[in-house]
């Protein structure tokens, strides 16, 4: 029979585990998916001594990875989506408007604004970075601006949108755990998003104005533009696949059926007006694209189009491309699980629980506590419900409404994964955009801002009447539309 672990005894394997990620992946630069595999043999270790069978940990993995199916299939489906649109010039139609049309100047703005407002409308971060994110990222390349930068704006925008779409899974599953409104905790995560995008707005529009466009720019950026026109039949009858994506994200149809209709629509654009063949379409959509697939079925085209440049910009895609972040998530569930049935980390945070007094104490807690969980799983389902389980009554004692419970869990959890590069959500954002989650991190303005304007709020409560936090008046305890103070 398996015993709960002592306060102390639980500390042991997650200070190794810390030690592990932090010198294994941030100092040393070890594999990701092998610093996971060591943390969740400790942890495997450290459950089996506690009187817990290996087999119940694999049947655990087991069970998260039949929840996750979905998620899995949206990944490949992803890497589906970026090779179709490349060969049948979707993506490039919009790497092409924006080199004509975007000031270099203005890209690290409008990268933010464009990635906010997909992502708002189709409601998934991921679909967002791996459709007008990577044409994004395709004209910073050619630009020759800063990619870490643009893939900053990039993810701040798109978990913009991420956070607060009614069609987001992660918004309507916080909202659910929390017991909150739907359209109340988005209301009050405005408190924390607005001005976290009106700070990223500002710092990308600074660093833009800043940056010095040079006769090199100017020159990558015209020998881009007529290689593409020269390789792709562009035309208005290319932005069909895109508008199937935002049409069924709207219609709230599922995204795997949007995604694979996309893609299949993006097929039969390329056989008719790129002059694909079937078997290029075929290994475009598997194995990824490549610019020899387009200029075989153009006569006469001079070799000089192809340029490095231009292989570098849209060489890629594919199925396959997602094979080693998929990898990562069995590997990730295998470490969540391990630490699941060893109970360590619920101990630990159940003695900060006990300590816990004041508004400001509370929402540090549950935001510290939500970063933690979901570094350590990978799974925002299961970080939402472990933290309304170990906060909910603590809330309710200090008469916090629902929403501001829901709140700090988006912006502990859903902002802050992908800044972390052993999560699942890290591994596809920094595989999808080519950027590595340290690069990133600094300029992901507004997912380092949700988490900090929530916990000023809390600390801040006793001077500020209680600005952006929401109680509950004690003789309407039960009721959802209370005003905030």
């Amino acid at each position: 029979m398996n015993n709960r672990p002592s306060l102390g005894m639980a500390l042991v394997p997650i200070c190794i585990s810390m030690a592990i990620f932090i010198g294994g992946i941030g100092v040393l630069k070890y594999p990701a998916e092998l610093m996971l595999l060591f943390a969740g043999v400790v942890f495997s270790v450290f459950a089996i001594i506690q009187g817990n069978s290996f087999d119940g940990i694999i049947q655990v993995m087991g069970n998260k990875i039949k929840k996750a199916l979905p998620a899995i299939l949206i990944l490949f489906s992803i890497g589906l989506l970026i090779g179709t649109w490349l060969i049948s010039g979707t993506i490039p139609l919009f790497v092409f408007w924006g080199l004509e049309l975007i000031n270099p100047n203005y890209l690290y703005v409008l990268a933010f604004l464009a990635t906010a407002i997909v992502s708002m409308c189709v409601g998934t971060s991921w679909g967002s970075a791996g459709t007008i994110g990577v044409a994004l990222m395709s004209i910073a390349q050619t630009m020759d601006v800063s990619l870490a930068i643009t893939a900053g704006a990039v993810v701040s925008g798109a978990y913009f949108g991420d956070k607060l779409s009614p069609l987001s899974d992660t918004t309507n599953m916080s909202s659910l755990a929390a017991g909150s409104n739907l359209y109340e905790h988005i209301k009050h995560m405005l408190y924390t998003a607005i001005p976290s995008s009106i700070i990223a707005i500002i710092v990308y529009f600074v660093v833009g104005l800043g940056m010095e466009t040079d006769a090199t720019q100017l020159s990558n950026i015209e020998e881009m533009t007529a290689g593409i026109d020269q390789l792709f039949n562009l035309n208005l009858v290319l932005l069909i696949p895109a508008l199937i994506v935002v049409a069924g994200s709207l219609m709230k149809k599922s995204p795997l059926i949007v995604m694979f209709t996309s893609a299949f629509s993006a097929m039969i654009l390329a056989l008719f007006f790129q002059q694909a063949t079937f078997s290029n379409v075929f290994a475009s959509a598997v194995s990824g694209f490549s610019v020899d697939m387009i200029a075989e079925s153009i006569p006469n085209i001079s070799p000089d189009v192809i340029t490095e440049d231009m292989q570098g910009l849209l060489n890629r895609g594919g199925l396959q491309s997602m094979y080693n972040a998929t990898f990562f998530v069995f590997v990730a569930f295998f470490f969540a699980s391990a630490l699941e049935v060893s109970q360590a980390l619920n101990v630990v945070l159940e003695r900060i629980i006990s300590h816990l007094k004041s508004v400001g104490s509370i929402t540090v807690a549950s935001l510290v506590s939500g970063f933690a969980v979901i570094n350590c799983t990978s799974n925002a389902l299961v970080t939402f419900f472990l933290i309304k389980d170990i906060f909910g009554d603590i809330f309710k004692k200090k008469n916090l409404h629902p929403v501001n419970l829901s709140r700090n869990m988006e912006d502990s959890v859903t902002i802050t994964e992908v800044l972390m590069p052993w999560t699942v959500s890290g591994v596809f954002i920094a595989t999808t955009l080519g950027v590595g989650n340290f690069e990133f991190l600094p300029w992901a303005i507004f997912n380092l801002g949700g988490f900090f304007f929530s916990a000023l709020y809390g600390i801040l409560a006793p001077y500020t009447n209680g600005f952006g936090i929401r109680k509950l008046v004690p003789s309407q305890v039960n009721q959802e539309d209370q005003k905030a103070i």
